[in-house]
């Protein structure tokens, strides 16, 4: 089915608001669930908009939780989400956040008891749309081996960084911990379609390429011991400094009626400080890493994406959007 972004943005609020979300949250929810699907993430847009209705119905999700925001050092924004949305706290935030870190240089942002916060880039994006250097780092229930075991002890555990750059489209990475994202090898299952090797083991610590086995089993981290060890160091950024659940101790964010309890944490640096032609380098570098020798520079096909969704809308699966539909014909009647 063909939607303008604002058909989508509509529908989307509906539905958040049927599902039981009040009206911060469903706006909150629904851009981050636009933004994700106009870049062309569909895995983590309309898609993955139904897990969040089905969480605020649950009650894995409290559709009217009132974050928390304290401010324990000048630079330092905590927020207790108190089971509701990991957006919500953050969009009351990053304004404070981003004046912070022009003041002081750098400022952090940093969540506890949060439902698991989607596409992670999100965040860093906006940060650096402000003009600033952001890395954002988040965790989630236990699905992904550690270094030297089978059985899952970290969540995908995602990192993002972005870095704004003169007249164009800032530099954003955003990627999992482990060899591929969760909502990959789930697809693949609904899809009865097989997983390359080295993305999972089965329930016994067996390589596996059958997605239903890998669900049960656990996800394997890229390169090995080092990806492992950098979803450890993610788990101790947002979860450890936070005061969230750690990923072992986190309730599953699909079934249920807890909330996950996950952490968030969110680095802003201003460059101009350190070099007031920051992102004029910045331009210069990337141009000439895609130009001269053909290296791929996240964040490029992100915005062209988005200015083809402007202008033509975009394309969504017919029973993702009939079962939104449902949620958000419970607000309208």
């Amino acid at each position: 089915m063909q939607l303008s972004l604002d058909q989508a943005k509509g529908l989307c609020r509906m539905a958040a608001l049927g599902a039981g979300a009040n009206e911060e949250a469903a706006q909150s929810l629904t851009a981050s669930i636009i933004s994700a699907e106009a870049e062309g993430l569909s895995t983590v847009g309309l898609s993955h908009l139904i897990d969040y209705l089905e969480a605020l119905e649950a009650g894995r999700i409290d559709g009217n939780a009132d974050p928390v925001i304290t401010r324990p050092a000048l630079a330092v924004y905590l927020s207790d989400a108190r089971g509701g949305l990991a957006h919500t706290g953050f969009d009351r935030t990053i304004d404070d956040l981003a004046k912070a870190a022009r003041l002081f240089g750098v400022a952090i942002f940093s969540q506890k008891n949060a439902y698991t916060c989607g596409a992670l880039g999100y965040f860093t994006g906006r940060l650096a749309a402000q003009g600033l250097v952001s890395f954002a780092a988040t965790n989630g229930p236990a699905i992904l081996a550690g270094s030297g075991s089978t059985k899952p002890v970290y969540c995908t555990n995602p990192m993002s960084f972005a870095a704004p750059a003169a007249d164009g489209a800032p530099l954003v990475i955003d990627q999992s911990s482990s060899a591929t994202a969760f909502v990959n090898i789930r697809k693949a299952a609904e899809d009865g379609k097989k997983i390359p090797e080295g993305w999972a083991l089965d329930a016994s610590g067996n390589p596996t390429t059958d997605p239903a086995a890998a669900m049960k089993g656990a996800m394997l981290a890229f390169g090995g011991q080092r990806g492992a060890n950098i979803a450890l160091m993610v788990e101790v950024l947002a979860a450890g400094l936070s005061g969230a659940n750690w990923s072992l101790d986190a309730p599953w964010f699909t079934g249920g009626a807890e909330s996950p309890g996950t952490g968030l944490f969110v680095l802003a640096v201003e460059p101009k400080l350190l070099d007031p032609d920051f992102e004029q380098r910045m331009k210069d570098q990337l141009d000439r890493l895609r130009r001269r020798y053909g290296v791929h520079v996240p964040g490029r096909a992100r915005a062209e994406a988005v200015e083809r969704a402007q202008a033509r809308g975009i394309t969504a699966s017919k029973a993702v959007v009939q079962r939104i539909s449902e949620f958000a014909a419970r607000y309208s009647s």
